[in-house]
């Protein structure tokens, strides 16, 4: 199933458009809420593995329905090191349905911009590490 495209702004008021990294492998992880306790340590997993997922060159993008001011202070407070993106409207949220007030649930893509695993209803401590798993299986 083909990803649907995306144009959201990060916590720098940055745009990212999924096209823009077609022939990389991309993470994209929905949240419910900034500086939350799941989110935060979901998210602080992401940034403690990030080498892990360079090495692979595989970009991570978090999105959920907090505003770039939120997002920023949330980044900034635990130093997070890849954009999270703001989607207050909630289409791509509602795309990837991961709404029903916003689910933990994560898609990870392929090079051609194909959705080769949907995770759902993810334990925040170690999804980071399972995606890095089969990344490793589908990377050869």
């Amino acid at each position: 199933m083909k990803a649907f495209n995306f144009s959201l702004f990060d916590q720098n008021s940055k745009l990212y458009k999924l096209s823009d990294y077609l022939g990389k492998w991309v993470v994209v992880y929905f949240y419910p809420k900034d500086d939350t306790p799941g989110c935060t340590k979901e998210a602080c997993t992401f940034r403690d593995l990030s080498a892990e997922y360079k090495k692979r060159k595989v970009m991570i993008f978090g999105i959920s329905k907090d505003s770039i001011e939120s997002h920023k202070r949330f980044a900034e407070k635990y130093h997070l090191n890849f954009p999270i993106l703001s989607d207050e409207e909630k289409k791509v949220i509602k795309e990837y349905q991961a709404f029903e007030g916003v689910l933990r649930k994560t898609y990870l893509i392929d090079p051609k911009g194909e959705i080769v695993k949907i995770y759902e209803k993810v334990n925040p401590l170690f999804h980071g590490d399972e995606i890095l798993k089969d990344l490793d299986q589908l990377i050869k």
